[in-house]
């Protein structure tokens, strides 16, 4: 008999299954959905293979789950064309935000980072799992960056730009770096409230 949490795990995973299906029916641009869904593909993977051997918290697996959702919708649509002049509009904003939303959820990978880091023993307290939960994912967007660069210049053409997303920023790369660390700052303030609960 499946306890609860795992049945939201269950659940999560279908919806993500099914999120993908649906996205690539008619995406703007196959390559560049192809090439959303493959990281989107690999998180799924590695979850399931590590499952047994290292359970993450269900608030870990939400963290991964938000950011696929969005990364899904992204690879769909590609991440500047995601309609959002619902939001756009209002904020006085030039460019598509969804990229930096998805970015800033990128940064929530901090929190499963910490709690992998502490269960581990790889740190000593829950204070410096947070904070190399943290520049671990300063260091994923980092590196991020630098995949989607070599990828529009190997691609190039509208594939290229539209995975690359800037939107003519030309400090686009910097600012995804800056919304990724903000995610992981806020998910690693959260784990420490919880793991100040539970001692």
């Amino acid at each position: 008999m499946l306890h609860k949490t795992e049945r939201i795990e269950i659940a999560m995973l279908a919806v993500v299954v099914v999120a993908a299906t649906v996205s690539a029916i008619r995406p703007h641009s196959f390559a560049v959905w192809m090439t959303e869904i493959f990281w989107v593909a690999g998180l799924v993977v590695v979850l399931l293979s590590t499952w047994r051997m290292f359970r993450f918290s269900l608030a870990a697996y939400l963290c991964f789950f938000a950011w696929m959702m969005l990364q899904t919708v992204g690879a769909h649509y590609t991440f500047e064309l995601v309609p959002m002049d619902w939001l756009k509009e209002p904020l006085g904003l030039v460019r598509n935000p969804y990229d930096r939303i998805a970015h800033f959820t990128v940064g929530w990978f901090a929190f499963p980072f910490a709690e992998l880091f502490l269960r581990k023993g790889w740190v000593r307290s829950a204070t410096l799992a947070a904070f190399f939960a943290v520049m671990t994912v300063v260091a994923m967007a980092g590196l991020w960056e630098l995949v989607e660069w070599q990828y529009a210049v190997i691609e190039g053409g509208d594939a290229g730009a539209a995975f690359l997303g800037s939107q003519g920023d030309a400090w686009d790369a910097q600012k995804d770096i800056l919304c990724d660390t903000l995610g992981a700052l806020c998910a690693v303030t959260l784990f420490l409230l919880r793991e100040r609960k539970t001692t």
